[in-house]
């Protein structure tokens, strides 16, 4: 069975007396400490100066965790929002981290740590996958396997001479550099034909993909065993989240060392985000409307004769080539009052630089033809 070794980790830690878990703390200061409703004399603390209580003004959260998730910084914010996450997206457990490029690459470094299984262990991920995500397989002790850009015949062949027995694919549900969607169908099928694990990224499609916004899974009774989620693009908050079964979030708890000797994330910033993910929730008329705006910019561009990258999502790439077209055209741009990205390579493949267009609810229709008109007398 496909990572069994898992829990054979689990099940050996808990023999030898190592096993890692998180303790709950109902409040604390840099003086005491509450745990399971009894008060104690607080000696854990890195709250040196004692400034973690100092709240912004209108918020109830302290600024400070205070130490690891592993030590005393798990706190019952923690706990909601993690919950709130697991309830809303189907999973079993939850971890919380500071930024989505610690979530994916430390998550690969973890999963691919134990000696024993790693010669039968494969990655098998997206050519234009993110950084983090290339990062952390490199870094980890599988066999690091790149497959064409939602190519699925070659994802298919790279799987089928694969002898591994603990196969992991990797994938965007939306790529953050084209704009397109991972065709999950053909994943999830793929996945099971293989006897593989999936994992995706959602950063670009949680809030904004699906009719609640919950992301690429939203329509799909199956999901990823690994599922991330980043709270700083339409959650408009920081931070991140790493949804997966209990003995995978056990396992991280073990072997996760950006998670193990990290920090835990500020309980100010997860009360924001629990805030900003109720409305996230809610906001079923801005995705409306951006959708709208994404609607009028294709038709637009089309009537204007300007070529988009095969996207129907918030990311609009227009492809220039060379660097030097598109940093001309961005300083163009600006002389006429429009920012934007100016995406070169390595962030891209050769020769495909690129104009990133970015498009959001609080965007006019004055707005996008205003930029529409701007790109066509520059293109």
């Amino acid at each position: 069975m496909a990572f069994e070794y898992i829990q054979q980790s689990l099940a050996a830690r808990k023999e030898q007396t190592l096993l890692r878990s998180r303790v709950l703390v109902q409040h604390s200061n840099a003086r005491s400490i509450t745990i399971a409703d009894k008060s104690y004399l607080n000696f854990a603390s890195n709250d040196y100066l004692g400034l973690a209580d100092q709240c912004l003004e209108g918020n109830h959260g302290t600024t400070g965790s205070r130490s690891s998730a592993l030590v005393t910084g798990y706190q019952q914010v923690h706990k909601q929002l993690e919950g709130r996450l697991c309830e809303l997206l189907g999973y079993e457990s939850a971890l919380l981290f500071s930024t989505g490029f610690s979530a994916n690459s430390s998550v690969l470094k973890a999963l691919f740590n134990d000696s024993a299984p790693l010669q039968n262990c494969a990655i098998f991920q997206d050519k234009l996958n993110h950084a983090s995500l290339i990062d952390g397989a490199l870094q980890s002790t599988a066999k690091h396997i790149r497959f064409n850009h939602n190519d699925m015949g070659h994802l298919r062949s790279r799987l089928e001479k694969s002898a591994a027995s603990n196969k992991l694919i990797i994938s965007e549900g939306v790529f953050s550099m084209d704009g397109d969607k991972a065709p999950l169908e053909a994943l999830f099928k793929l996945k099971q034909q293989h006897n593989a694990w999936l994992m995706l990224d959602d950063a670009h499609a949680f809030g904004v993909v699906g009719e609640h916004g919950l992301g690429s899974c939203e329509r799909y009774h199956e999901k990823p065993e690994i599922l991330v989620i980043t709270f700083g693009k339409a959650m408009a908050s920081q931070g991140a989240a790493v949804l997966t079964s209990k003995a995978v979030a056990d396992y991280m708890l073990q072997y996760n060392r950006d998670y193990i000797y990290s920090t835990a994330m500020s309980p100010l910033m997860v009360d924001a985000a629990r805030f900003q993910l109720e409305r996230l929730v809610k906001a079923g008329n801005e995705r409306a409307k951006l959708n709208e705006n994404i609607t009028l910019f294709k038709s637009l561009a089309e009537q204007a004769n300007i070529a988009l990258m095969s996207s129907d999502t918030a990311i609009q790439p227009v492809v220039l080539g060379s660097a030097e077209n598109v940093l001309n055209a961005q300083r163009a741009l600006q002389q006429k009052g429009i920012w934007l990205g100016a995406i070169r390579p390595p962030t891209v493949p050769a020769n495909t630089a690129r104009l990133r267009i970015t498009l959001t609810a609080a965007h006019t229709h004055d707005d996008i033809r205003f930029l529409v008109q701007q790109l066509e007398g520059l293109l």
